[in-house]
Order: C-alpha cells, then sequence, then structure tokens
C-alpha cells in the first residue's frame, strides 16, 4: 500500500517538473547554450527534484499533516485562550526557523548580515518573531469568528504604511520574505492546524475557516522586515551576486560534478536535519503529555519523517546545485538577446509550470480538494495558481527591465486582491491568500529568483540595481494567485447560483405540469 502511494507521488512529481526540463533544455539549444557540466549538474538536479518531491510529499501525508491537525483539535478542545496562543507561538517561530527557502533568503541579504554579530540569523530570528505572533492572530481569529478579509485589510495597510518610513530597497526583500517563509516545512503543518482547530468550531462557516492561518503568517515576515529596515538601510552596502547566490565553480568534467553534488548533499543533510528535528521533538513532547496517537500511529509518524527528511534533502540539493547556476545562466543569456525582451515571454513559460513543481503547492491542492468536498478540485486549483505565476514572472521581467518601481505593481495589485475578499465566498478567500505564500517556494527562490539576479546583472553591467529591481520576483509569484483564485470562486459562485436557478425552475414546470 505505503509501496502503491509513493510510486504514485513520484509519477505526479515527474508530471510537474518534467515540463520545466524540456523549457531549459529547449532553451539551452536554441538561445542558451550551456558548458557540458552546467548541463549535466542540471540533469541531476532534475531527477533529484522528481525523487524528492514524490518522498516529501508521502511523508508530509504521513507525519505533518496527522500531527498538525491532531495539535490544532487539542489545543481548541483544551479552551484555554492563553494556552492556544502560546502554543501557537512557538509553533509558528519552530516552523519558520525550519523553513529552509528563509536561510536561502537571509544569505542574499547583505545589509543586514554585515551589520550585526548574529549575521543572516537576525533576519530568520526576527521574522520568525513576526510568523509566531501573526500565527497567534490566525488562530485567534477563527476561535473569535473574525472575518478573515477584515484582518488582511488592516495588516496589509499597516505593511503599506511601513514602506513609507523604510528604504526603498527594503521594499521587494521584504515583500519576498512573506513568501519565501511559507515553504515546504510551513505549509502542511500551518494548513493542518487551521484544519483541526476548525472543526470542532461549530457553526455555520466552519470549514471556510480551514484556510487563512498561511495567509496571515506571510504578512508577519513583511511587517518584520519593514521594522528591520527602519534600523538597517540596504542601500549603504554593496551587493555580492557572486557570494549571495554561492555560484559553484566552472564544472567540466564528471568528476567536478561530483563534487558539487557531495558538498551539496552534505550541506543540505545538515540544514534540513536542523529543520525538521525542532518539529519532531515538539511531536514527541506533545505525545508524551497528550498520548493522543497509538504505538503504530507513533511509527508510521516517525517513518513518515524519515521521508519528509529525504525528500527535502533530494529536493534542495537537486534545486540548489542543478538548477541555480542554470537560472542566473539563462537570465544573462536572455538578458543579450532583442535588449532582454526575450524574458518576458520566457519568463512567463517558466512561471506557467514552475509553481507545479512546488512540493508545497502539491499538499495545499489535495487538502483544498480534500476540505472542500471536491467543490474546488485540485485540476482547477492548478490551473488558477499556473495562470497567476505566469502573470507574476512576466511583471518581475518587465521590472528588471525598465526599472519600474515595485509599489507601482503591489499597491494596485494587493488593493484589487482585498477588493475582490467582498464578491468571493470565504473559502475561496483563504485558500487563495494561502496559495500567494505556497506558490513562492524552494524553485522559486533557488531557480526563478537567481534568473532574474543574472539578467539584471548583465543589463546593468553589475549588481547595483538587484535590491531594487531583481528582488521582487517572490514577492509578484506571492500576489497573483491571491487574484486569479478568487476570480475562481466568484466564477464557481455564478456558476452554482445559474444551477440553482435552473434547478428550481425545473421544479416549477414539473408542478404546473402536476397541477394541470
Amino acid at each position: 500500500m505505503l509501496k502503491k502511494a509513493l510510486s504514485d507521488k513520484i509519477k505526479e512529481s515527474l508530471s510537474s517538473i518534467l515540463p520545466i526540463a524540456l523549457i531549459v533544455i529547449v532553451l539551452s539549444l536554441a538561445f542558451v547554450p550551456l558548458s557540458a557540466g552546467l548541463f549535466v549538474l542540471f540533469l541531476i538536479g532534475v531527477v533529484l527534484l522528481i525523487v524528492g518531491t514524490g518522498l516529501f510529499t508521502q511523508g508530509a501525508d504521513m507525519s505533518l499533516l496527522v500531527i498538525g491537525e491532531k495539535i490544532g483539535s487539542a489545543m481548541t478542545r483544551s479552551r484555554k485562550v492563553w494556552l492556544i496562543a502560546l502554543l501557537s507561538f512557538i509553533i509558528g517561530i519552530i516552523v519558520t526557523v525550519a523553513e529552509p527557502d528563509l536561510q536561502i533568503l537571509a544569505r542574499q541579504v547583505p545589509a543586514i548580515a554585515e551589520k550585526t554579530p548574529l549575521g543572516s540569523y537576525l533576519l530568520i530570528i526576527v521574522v520568525a518573531a513576526g510568523v509566531g505572533v501573526f500565527l497567534v492572530m490566525a488562530m485567534l481569529r477563527i476561535l473569535l469568528k473574525i472575518r478573515l478579509s477584515v484582518l488582511l485589510i488592516i495588516f496589509y495597510a499597516v505593511a503599506f504604511v511601513l514602506c513609507i518610513f523604510v528604504s526603498p530597497s527594503f521594499w521587494a526583500v521584504s515583500f519576498d520574505a512573506g513568501g519565501v517563509t511559507t515553504g515546504p516545512m510551513t505549509v502542511p503543518f500551518i494548513i493542518s492546524l487551521g484544519v483541526g482547530v476548525s472543526a470542532l468550531r461549530a457553526g455555520k462557516g466552519s470549514r471556510d475557516d480551514s484556510f487563512g492561518l498561511v495567509a496571515l503568517s506571510s504578512i508577519g515576515p513583511i511587517v518584520a522586515t519593514l521594522v528591520l529596515g527602519l534600523i538597517f538601510h540596504a542601500s549603504e552596502i554593496d551587493y555580492n551576486i557572486e557570494e549571495a547566490l554561492r555560484i559553484p565553480i566552472e564544472v567540466d568534467t564528471t568528476r567536478g560534478v561530483l563534487l558539487e553534488y557531495a558538498d551539496g548533499f552534505r550541506h543540505q543533510a545538515v540544514d534540513v536535519a536542523i529543520a525538521v528535528s525542532p518539529i519532531i521533538i515538539f511531536f514527541l513532547i506533545f505525545e508524551a503529555a497528550t498520548r493522543s496517537f497509538h504505538k503504530r500511529q507513533v511509527l508510521r509518524i516517525l517513518f513518515g519523517f524519515l521521508y519528509t527528511y529525504a525528500g527535502l534533502v533530494l529536493f534542495l540539493t537537486g534545486a540548489n546545485t542543478g538548477f541555480l547556476p542554470i537560472g542566473r545562466s539563462i537570465g544573462e543569456a536572455l538578458a543579450g538577446i532583442w535588449g532582454g525582451w526575450l524574458l518576458i515571454p520566457v519568463g512567463m513559460l517558466i512561471g506557467y509550470f514552475v509553481v507545479a513543481a512546488e512540493p508545497a503547492v502539491h499538499v495545499l491542492n489535495k487538502q483544498v480538494e480534500r476540505i472542500s468536498a471536491g467543490a474546488v478540485s485540485e485540476k482547477a486549483m492548478k490551473r488558477a495558481l499556473c495562470i497567476g505565476v505566469s502573470v507574476s514572472l512576466g511583471l518581475a521581467m518587465v521590472r528588471v527591465l525598465t526599472h519600474v518601481n515595485i509599489m507601482w505593481i503591489l499597491l494596485p495589485g494587493y488593493g484589487l486582491a482585498l477588493l475582490l475578499t467582498f464578491f468571493t465566498p470565504p473559502l475561496y478567500t483563504g485558500i487563495a491568500f494561502d496559495s500567494g505564500g505556497v506558490a513562492s517556494g524552494a524553485m522559486v527562490s533557488s531557480f526563478v529568483l537567481p534568473l532574474a539576479f543574472g539578467a539584471c546583472y548583465a543589463l546593468n553591467g553589475g549588481s547595483a540595481f538587484i535590491m531594487t529591481d531583481a528582488f521582487g520576483c517572490v514577492a509578484f509569484v506571492a500576489l497573483t494567485p491571491l487574484i486569479t483564485i478568487q476570480f475562481l470562486g466568484i466564477y464557481h459562485r455564478i456558476k452554482t447560483r445559474k444551477i440553482k436557478k435552473s434547478f428550481i425552475s425545473a421544479e416549477e414546470k414539473i408542478l404546473i405540469y402536476e397541477v394541470d
């Protein structure tokens, strides 16, 4: 049974990642000649991504989703608000520190790393605290039955007001932080927490509240990073692209490829172990205190953590060692073709397919279909996400080429997304704002962001515009699904009303016929 499930997961990940691989292969043959060494790195990376995604999603089903729902329901049953708030804050910090995507972003912001003894860990600590605070608010929102859209409007307004007092160099990084924080470790755990809490909340709308925790948790890092921006000014530090991206040496032998992946496995094995261990420790403490699981269930969950660990190590090694240098090479090469305008259609094409390769997206889509009882299908979710991310990367490439201020896109974008909350069914609002954080994961950080860095570096002859123009890709990826999925919800509402109206009309005709 387990072997069959794992096989299905790997087949699913193959269908998701293969289109990206084909796009890169076509680009390398037609527009972007790659060295043999980089190409071999990339091909091995593709295999690791396929196997890693399959293992991770299987492991998440067996461990993260199960314990998240159980902890959420146990917290709610306690009826102690202080306990729920304390545990939510601790969980928010634990899962954020565990997020590999945040570590990648933190290394790419030298303005903070070079000014403090804590280095890049300061950003990680502050962002984790931000997630913890906002996860508390998200949990209390469910218990107090506060409409999600109200809190979203208030907190995004706070974020945009803070931008007035922060250096423009920090705007893109701050909104990127909101996207990368909700990645493969955070999303399954937080979503399942929401499911567990809302399942015990009686009354109409409890299903709608299953989503929204990721949405509010994504705002915490934005606000926290903007507050840091009041103290540290990114514009005062020269940006070092080579150091930030950790570009590998030119690989031209099979031994070189082997050494690169050996080094990659070593780093990721340690990083993921550090990431997963706090969650395992928290689970063991929870189980010792509550005895919520049978011995067989505990063993299954621990095996699930093993799958999760192995899957993340393989996925992140493939993404960082195989895809990161390819992303930068493609960006630099495309910047020299047709004045760089080829970046826009290529970015949109990559965006359409790259979101399906995110491990957390698979988890979200399945949870959405399950909780909505099929009302929101996995296929419809995937299509809406693909369209949204395609548009977002098109906009990101336009910024790289034109230097347009990021606020000219973020302000009207979030304005439209928040306006739509008044017309969208509440369930879709929660799903949409959760999806924004989920879509901006490891593949965006390790493939799309380097592509933008490479293009920006080549177009401007240096790193002067990277902080203002290249950063922001993740922010756009986190923005557009909010709009496309809410439009999906409005379409579904209109369609449902038409079906109901036609059904009522048919019943009336039958009644008239019977009376006659």
